[in-house]
């Protein structure tokens, strides 16, 4: 039996099968086409000891499937597509990438780089394609040259209130296209725009404001009161309060002469770990972000990019500069919906849309619906998505998930390109950037062998400038010229990446370092568990417990004697949760990171205890007390 895709009779190309409309097209005139043949394009050796073929069967065409039995193919080999040579549990169809110099519609790689600004590249897209569809928020539908015309008329707004050049200012407001518009309007004019978690408030909320020195606040009407509550503020000086109705702008303004390592934007981190830290980005990251992804994942001119992320988080801005970048389509869409989001995905047409770990387990774990296939999104960029995922979420939706790794203060460092999804690995090391894997001293590990992640990059402002306001924290995460994640990476002999763990969320308990990642990937295997957290909280004998808080699956009983037995076989016996929660949601932040400071400062209480509780241990009254601290 051969490998069978789908035929679209509009405009002649091959996809994933089951689709009701075509990804490309959009008309519904498919009919089934059996394969019979291809070309190796790579082979690729897992660690199980199998090989994954990747084999070009069609022009615009490659499925990735195991290969059964033994044997070495050769790249350009040609071979038969059935299923008793190819397993068809694991295939996946995706579309051959699309070649940067095969798209002229896609901005030139080789523009000078003073030209490689927010204000170069809207000016450089509009040059190249006027009249292309560049924008969709709700009803708002704009090309390229109105798209500069926008911008220009917010970056005189802005003027018009005071701001100039050099001077920041503060957004705290949801997806809505003034939000876009004044964003790219503040790097247009030369001033520094402070995007803020829609959800910030109290002391997060005025160490942000004050953090910055914001001159202006740009704030919706209904999140005003909670300003309002903040202490004094002395370095902001005004408001612009954004009703429901499309906020009025300025006369438009001629760009300002921005340098492409001007500062557009600070962005602020969750502050999952400590206080928020703002991440000075200067102007030509988001170039780089724009130039780095489209090649990386093949985004063409004809692909319509949907974000549903806030504006407040580098993931959605970035898809606006992928979309300037390539020449495709940028849809602003509200906040994420598991009930719409299919429907949203067809009404708006998109081919790629962009997900966080968390979205993908909600979306899979909804009942199955005639939307799961209606669309036209072929792949989306899910960074942290749990592997075991990859191909159920393909099959149901027909849509690759591509994992990758970049940060606000980095770039698109690792990527997984389109068939190359490996569950449990985020991909591996990009061209322009160099990476080492060291221990707590700094010196290099083995591959395989887990350790913190320093990065560099060869591309000219790629990376942020540091945090601002906080030289101390600048300091300590550049140190040595190198990056810091503090993200622990296994990168296997091949180049193959593997995220571990955040190193302030590694577990230790009997001399032995626990990744929360892979008991958290243990346990939501579990048919019962819908989500889960794991962190660490203090033991008896003063070292680390591991905490388990879980979300069980609506009207499924969750038993935690039977989450041990299930974890048995499939963890080390040191690593198997002794305290479990059951919770009704997860304390998430907006972006979907879960905060587990809040879940460790909550301890034990209320927790279900594996074992009993340990004395802690006395000494004699004569003996003196020593404490011995282990590495």
């Amino acid at each position: 039996m051969s490998l069978v895709v789908q035929h679209c009779g509009g405009c002649g190309r091959d996809y994933f099968p089951h689709r009701i409309l075509c990804p490309t097209c959009g008309t519904a005139d498919l009919e089934e086409r059996p394969l019979e043949r291809g070309r190796v394009v790579a082979s690729t050796r897992t660690s199980d000891g199998s090989t994954l073929l990747t084999v070009e069967c069609a022009p615009d065409l490659q499925v990735v499937a195991r290969l059964v039995g033994d044997g070495d193919l050769e790249s350009g080999q040609e071979l038969p597509l059935t299923t008793s040579l190819l397993t068809p549990g694991p295939a996946a169809y995706v579309p051959t990438p699309a070649r940067a110099e095969d798209d002229p519609r896609r901005l030139p790689s080789d523009m000078p780089l003073r030209e490689c600004t927010i204000p170069g590249m809207l000016l450089a897209r509009a040059s190249l394609t006027p009249e292309a569809p560049l924008l969709v928020c709700g009803d708002v539908r704009r090309t390229a040259a109105e798209m500069v015309e926008a911008v220009a008329r917010a970056a005189g707004a802005l003027a018009e209130r005071g701001v100039i050049a050099g001077e920041r200012v503060a957004f705290l407001a949801s997806n809505r296209v003034e939000l876009l518009d004044l964003v790219l309007g503040a790097a247009w004019l030369g001033a520094v725009a402070v995007p803020v978690n829609t959800a910030a408030r109290g002391s997060q909320l005025h160490h942000i404001l004050a953090n910055s020195g914001a001159r202006l606040l740009v704030v919706e009407a209904e999140i005003e009161p909670h300003v309002n509550d903040l202490p004094a503020l002395p370095d902001l000086q005004a408001r612009w309060v954004l009703g429901e109705q499309t906020a009025a702008m300025g006369a438009p303004v001629p760009p300002a002469a921005v340098a492409p390592g001007d500062p557009a934007a600070i962005l602020y981190t969750s502050g999952t770990t400590g206080v928020s830290k703002g991440v000075v980005c200067p102007q030509a990251q988001f170039w780089w972000w724009g130039c780095n992804v489209s090649e990386q994942i093949g985004i063409r001119s004809d692909d319509v990019l949907h974000t549903c992320l806030p504006l407040f988080h580098t993931n959605a801005l970035n898809a606006f500069s992928q979309a300037l970048v390539s020449g495709a389509t940028y849809v602003l869409g509200g906040r994420f919906s598991a009930s719409r989001f299919w429907s949203q995905m067809v009404e708006s047409g998109a081919t790629v849309t962009y997900l966080l770990g968390a979205m993908v387990g909600i979306l899979d774990s909804r009942p199955p619906s005639d939307l799961d296939r209606a669309h036209r999104v072929r792949m989306a960029l899910s960074p942290a998505t749990p592997g075991r995922l990859l191909a159920p979420f393909r099959e149901r939706f027909g849509v690759a998930l591509l994992d990758g790794y970049g940060s606000t203060e980095t770039n698109a460092v690792v990527a997984t390109r389109p068939g190359e999804e490996r569950p449990g690995y985020i991909g591996r090391l990009q061209p322009g950037f160099h990476m080492r894997v060291v221990d707590a001293d700094g010196a290099d590990v083995p591959p395989g062998t887990p350790g913190e992640l320093l990065l560099r990059s060869d591309q000219p402002f790629a990376f942020a400038s540091g945090y601002f306001g906080m030289p101390e924290a600048t300091t300590a995460a550049w140190q040595d010229l190198w990056f810091h994640t503090g993200d622990r990476i296994a990168v296997e002999a091949d180049g193959s990446m593997r995220f571990v763990d955040r190193i302030k969320d590694v577990i230790r308990r009997r001399g032995e370092n626990i990744s929360s990642v892979e008991v958290e990937d243990v346990l939501r295997a579990h048919p019962a568990v819908a989500d889960v957290a794991v962190y660490a909280v203090d033991s008896e004998l003063g070292e680390d417990e591991v905490m388990a808080a879980v979300v069980a699956k609506e009207a499924l009983d969750l038993d935690f004697e039977d989450l041990v037995e299930f974890c048995g076989p499939r963890l080390a016996a040191y690593a198997i949760p002794r305290f479990m929660l059951r919770l009704d949601a997860l304390p998430l932040t907006e972006n979907g990171k879960v905060r587990k400071p809040e879940l460790r400062s909550r301890g034990t209480d209320g927790a279900w205890d594996r074992q009993p509780p340990r004395p802690r241990p006395t000494a004699p009254a004569s003996a003196p007390t020593e404490r011995t601290a282990h590495a």
